[in-house]
């Protein structure tokens, strides 16, 4: 498919995935680095108990309050 196809197409609202090689798409920035930090017992136990009540995994508690933590320190930085 030529590009000012493409365009037009994209322009229009049409699905144009099937003209996208999908398997080599990344974001930039989003590369994901594993990391290992040790935690006390009973920060573990809340971190687990916060999660339950929110209905996701310990990862995913962790993830949103640094991700929000950075976001603030990146306001209050500007």
């Amino acid at each position: 498919m030529r590009a000012e196809e493409f365009d037009a197409r994209f322009d229009r609202g049409e699905d144009i995935t099937e003209a996208l090689d999908l398997s080599k798409a990344h974001r930039p920035g989003e590369e994901q680095r594993r990391v290992n930090v040790d935690f006390p017992t009973w920060m573990i136990a809340s971190l687990d108990r916060e999660a339950r009540r929110l209905g996701v995994t310990r990862q995913s508690i962790i993830k949103v309050w640094i991700a929000e933590r950075l976001e603030q320190q990146r306001g209050t930085a500007a």
